[in-house]
C-alpha cells in the first residue's frame, strides 16, 4: 500500500500543507473533574463538589476552540449522563466532536477533586477515561491525520500499549506530512510503572514537535536538569522546535526557535488544576491562527500566562 505520507508535500512544509486542511485534532480524554468547594479539607469531609469539564486533551480543546481556532477532539467518553453532559460542553464551545463517541461499554471518568489551601490538587477516580481513542478512530485514523492541519498529543495516550500505538502512529503520519505536532508533557505519574518509563514516554514526542510544553518537574523528569534554563536547552536539543517551561507564579520561558521570558501575573489561588491546560491551549489556538508561524508563541504567551493565572483563580479552568 502506498504510505499516504509520501502522496502529499515534503515534510518540513507545515504551512504549505497545512492550507490541506484546516482543524487540529487532539488526542485524548474528556472527563468530569467534581471539584469541591472546601479548600483544605479531606475527601470525607466534603459536603459539595461541582462538576467541571475535566481531562487535559478536553481542556486544551475546548480553550482552543473558544479562542477562535478549529479544533477536532477525537476520543470518548461512557454513553450515560455524564457523557451526554461533555458532549453537550464540547458542542457548545465549538468543538468538532465528530470523532469524539460516547461508548457503552464505558463509564465516563469523575475525577473527585480536593484542593489543598494553596490550591493544589488531588484526585481520587472513578470511572474510565483512557482506551477510548483506539474503538472511536480505529481504522479511521490515516484518513483523521490527513484531513487536519496538525496535531495535538499528551503523555495520556501513551500510558497503554494499544493507545501507545495509536498515538505515536498519529505522530508520525503528521511529521511525515510535514504538518506540526504540538506536545504536551502531562505527566501523570500514577499511570505508569516507574518514573523513567514515564520520561521516556515523554521524550519520544519530542523530536520533530513544532511546539513541547512541560511544567519546571516534567522538565527535570525528562532532562535530569533542575535548573529551567538548562532544562529548557536539553529539551531543545532533544528535537522540539520550541519549548514553552511553565513556572508556575513565576511565569513561563520559551526556548529554541524563538525566545522570551513572561514573568508571572498575580492573582488569587483557587485551584490550580488545568491551568497549565489553558496556557496550551491558548499558545495552540493562537499558532493555528497564526498559519503556526513559530513567532506565534512568543507573541501568544504573555497572553497565555495571563488566562493561566485566571484560571486558577476559578474553581473549574475552564469555566
Amino acid at each position: 500500500m502506498t504510505d499516504p505520507a509520501a502522496q502529499l508535500t515534503r515534510p518540513g512544509d507545515a504551512r504549505a500543507t497545512a492550507n490541506a486542511a484546516t482543524r487540529t485534532l487532539c488526542l485524548g480524554e474528556a472527563l468530569v473533574d467534581m471539584v469541591s468547594e472546601r479548600p483544605g479539607r479531606e475527601l470525607t469531609d466534603v459536603d459539595r463538589f461541582s462538576p467541571h469539564l475535566g481531562g487535559v486533551a478536553a481542556n486544551v480543546a475546548l480553550v482552543a476552540a473558544r479562542a477562535g481556532a478549529r479544533i477536532a477532539l477525537a476520543g470518548g467518553a461512557g454513553d450515560d449522563v455524564w457523557g451526554q453532559w461533555l458532549l453537550g460542553r464540547l458542542r457548545d464551545a465549538g468543538v468538532d466532536v465528530s470523532l469524539f463517541a460516547l461508548l457503552g461499554e464505558f463509564e465516563t471518568q469523575l475525577a473527585f477533586v480536593t484542593v489543598s489551601a494553596e490550591g493544589e490538587p488531588a484526585y481520587h477516580l472513578r470511572g474510565q477515561a483512557t482506551g477510548t481513542i483506539v474503538p472511536v478512530l480505529g481504522e479511521r485514523l490515516d484518513q483523521a491525520v490527513q484531513e487536519s492541519a496538525a496535531l495535538f498529543i499528551s503523555t495520556n495516550t501513551l500510558a497503554a500499549g494499544d493507545e501507545r500505538e495509536l498515538t505515536m502512529r498519529a505522530r508520525e503520519l503528521t511529521i511525515g506530512l510535514g504538518r506540526p505536532v504540538i506536545f504536551d508533557a502531562n505527566l501523570r505519574l500514577h499511570r505508569w510503572g516507574s518514573r523513567d518509563e514515564a520520561a521516556d514516554a515523554a521524550r519520544a514526542c519530542l523530536p520533530g514537535a513544532l511546539l513541547a510544553r512541560a511544567n519546571r518537574a516534567e522538565a527535570e523528569l525528562m532532562t535530569g536538569e533542575q535548573d529551567p534554563e538548562r532544562a529548557a536547552n536539553a529539551l531543545v536539543r532533544a528535537g522540539a522546535q520550541s519549548i514553552v517551561l511553565t513556572l508556575g507564579c513565576h511565569g513561563a520561558i520559551l526556548r529554541g526557535a524563538v525566545h522570551a521570558d513572561e514573568p508571572g501575573v498575580d492573582c488569587r489561588v483557587l485551584n490550580t488544576a488545568g491551568a497549565g491546560d489553558v496556557l496550551t491551549g491558548t499558545l495552540l489556538a493562537r499558532l493555528a491562527l497564526g498559519d503556526f508561524d513559530p513567532a506565534a508563541i512568543a507573541g501568544a504567551l504573555p497572553e497565555a500566562v495571563a488566562a493561566a493565572a485566571r484560571a486558577c483563580e476559578r474553581w473549574g479552568a475552564v469555566d
